[in-house]
């Protein structure tokens, strides 16, 4: 009696890489999965180098480090000493960028540029205010990209971007959680997100925040990043 066995052609470079910006999109948008910073960081390792692009990631890195966006903790230690509890989603809106730039990220829609244009000139007074997640939704409407998923709950990110590469991603970094962070409570105490900060631009890391009065109010303590 013989056994019969079937054998297929090994996957082709170019399914493979799908494979990896795939389930780079998915990573992007629920961190919290796939093991936030350190999955991120493997999945780009993994596709630069199928991309041949490895040492353009890594110069990436260097300009992160360089604008104070990545130390000794990465993107997580660089991004605590800004935002509070920002979880995975503020960590994945760095990298999101990075997929930007390699066209690599898949946004569920994009803006024009005049609804971009208009979107940044409303942002200069209009984040002097302290504002929701419905705030934002009903404004500026639906997300390039959701991180964090839609759960009241929990914080999370809105990130709104054009199909140019050029044109600065602009993030909504929301926050819910307690007041004592040393005994956080569930439900947290706000009936959905609260918006911290909006982020654009590439100059230097905590230049690039505009901070809502109460995203200023829970700004961590103000210290030189120390990578722990």
């Amino acid at each position: 009696m013989s056994i019969m066995t079937t054998s297929s052609a090994p996957r082709s470079s170019a399914e493979i890489r799908a494979y990896l910006k795939d389930q780079l999109n998915q990573a992007l948008r629920r961190p919290g999965m796939y093991g936030d910073e350190i999955a991120l960081r493997l999945l780009f390792d993994h596709l630069a180098y199928a991309e041949h692009q490895d040492e353009e990631f890594a110069q990436a890195l260097r300009t992160l480090t360089s604008r104070g966006a990545f130390n000794g903790g990465g993107v997580t230690g660089a991004i605590s000493t800004v935002l509070p509890d920002s979880s995975g989603h503020g960590v994945a809106s760095i990298y999101a960028e990075l997929a930007h730039d390699r066209e690599w990220l898949q946004a569920d829609r994009t803006l024009t540029p005049d609804e971009y244009a208009d979107m940044r000139r409303t942002l200069v007074g209009w984040a002097a205010h302290d504002r929701t997640f419905t705030d934002v939704r009903e404004l500026f409407g639906p997300p390039s990209l959701l991180i964090g998923g839609t759960n009241p709950y929990f914080g999370k990110t809105l990130a709104y971007l054009t199909s140019h590469a050029a044109a600065p991603i602009v993030f909504f970094h929301f926050w819910n959680g307690s007041d004592s962070q040393a005994e956080k409570t569930r439900p947290p105490i706000y009936d959905e997100p609260v918006l911290l900060a909006v982020r654009a631009g590439r100059g230097a890391f905590k230049d690039t925040f505009t901070f809502t009065p109460e995203g200023d109010r829970r700004r961590p303590a103000r210290h030189p990043a120390t990578g722990a």
